[in-house]
C-alpha cells in the first residue's frame, strides 16, 4: 500500500510537471526514485501510464484516463488530512470522559457549562461509573478520580482540594443507639457499608486518632454498591454512614443527620483529572487540562 501511494504521489508529480526531474524535486526525492515508483506501479497496474523520450515525457491513453479518475480521488485525501489538521490545532469534536457521580456533583458538573462557553466546538460525553475504567481499551479521552485509584501508568493533575470525611446519622438512630464517643465504640452500631465496583471489597472507614490514621473494618446489616443510596439510607435510620463532608452540609444544616466523632475526622485524597500520555496530546483534551489548571490556580 505505501509502495502504491508513492507511484501515485509520483505519477501526479511527472503528469503535471511533464518532467521527471521537476517531480523529484516538487517530492523531496531523486530523479532515480521517481522512476522507479512510476515502473512499479506500472507493473502493478499491467499497462504503461508515460511515454518517455529523452527530451520529453507525456501520457499514454490509460495514462490519461488514470489520471482523470486519480487528481480527483487524492483531492479528497488532501481534504482528510487538511481535516486532521483542524483537529489538532484548534479544541473540537467529541471528549469522552468516565467519573463517579460524586466527582460529577464536585468537580466537573459545577464547571462544565462555563468550559463549553469557552469551548463551542467541543462535545462531552459523560459516563458516570463508581468503579474504575480502563479508559484506554473503552476509548475514554480522560478520567476523573480520586487520588489513592489513580493507576500510576496515568499522567494526573489535581482539580480539587483533599476530601473531608465525616461518620453521620439520624436524630432517630442515635436516639435509638446512643452516639459513638471513640472509634472503637462503632463495633457496637450499624454501620451501613459501601461496596466497591472496582475491588468488591467494603469500604474501611478513614479516620484519625492523635495524628494516627485508622483504617476501620465495620459492620452493619446494610450494604450497597451505590453511594448515593448509602446516604439515603443513613437518613432513614438505618444506620450510621462515612460520606464526605460537601455531600452532607446541608442535611447537617436541616438536622435530617448528625455528626459524631468529629474529633476523629480524617480526609482522603481529592480528585484527579487522569489521560494516558503527555505525547500528542489533542486540543479538546488540553483544553480541559489547561482549564482545570487555571480554577486550581485561582
Amino acid at each position: 500500500m505505501r509502495d502504491d501511494l508513492s507511484g501515485l504521489m509520483a505519477f501526479l508529480a511527472v503528469a503535471r510537471r511533464r518532467s521527471f526531474t521537476a517531480a523529484a524535486s516538487e517530492l523531496g526525492v531523486t530523479p532515480s526514485a521517481v522512476s522507479q515508483s512510476l515502473r512499479a506501479l506500472e507493473v502493478r497496474v499491467g499497462v504503461r501510464l508515460l511515454q518517455r523520450t529523452t527530451r520529453s515525457v507525456g501520457l499514454t491513453e490509460a495514462g490519461s484516463r488514470f489520471l482523470s479518475r486519480l487528481e480527483p480521488a487524492m483531492h479528497g485525501v488532501q481534504d482528510a488530512f487538511e481535516s486532521l489538521g483542524e483537529l489538532r490545532d484548534r479544541p473540537t469534536g467529541l471528549l469522552r470522559l468516565t467519573l463517579p457521580r460524586y466527582g460529577y456533583q464536585e468537580v466537573l458538573g459545577p464547571r462544565l457549562a462555563e468550559f463549553l462557553t469557552a469551548h463551542p466546538d467541543i462535545r462531552v460525553d459523560i459516563h458516570l461509573e463508581d468503579a474504575l475504567v480502563d479508559i484506554v481499551q473503552q476509548g475514554f479521552d480522560a478520567g476523573f478520580r480520586v487520588g489513592e485509584l489513580v493507576d500510576r501508568e496515568m499522567i494526573a493533575i489535581p482539580v480539587s482540594g483533599d476530601i473531608v470525611m465525616h461518620v453521620v446519622g439520624s436524630p432517630a438512630y442515635f436516639a435509638n443507639r446512643g452516639k459513638p464517643k471513640h472509634p472503637r465504640d462503632l463495633r457496637d452500631h450499624d454501620c451501613i457499608n459501601y461496596r466497591s465496583r472496582t475491588t468488591g471489597g467494603l469500604l474501611r472507614w478513614g479516620l484519625s486518632d492523635g495524628g494516627k490514621r485508622i483504617e476501620a473494618a465495620v459492620e452493619g446489616r446494610v450494604v450497597f454498591d451505590d453511594a448515593e443510596l448509602v446516604l439515603d439510607a443513613a437518613v432513614a435510620g438505618l444506620g450510621l454512614a462515612y460520606v464526605p463532608e460537601s455531600r452532607v452540609r446541608k442535611l447537617l444544616a436541616e438536622k435530617q443527620l448528625v455528626r459524631v466523632l468529629e474529633p476523629y475526622s480524617a480526609t482522603l485524597p481529592g480528585f484527579f483529572l487522569y489521560y494516558p500520555s503527555r505525547a500528542q496530546v489533542a486540543p479538546k483534551l488540553k483544553a480541559l487540562i489547561d482549564f482545570f489548571k487555571l480554577k486550581r490556580r485561582r
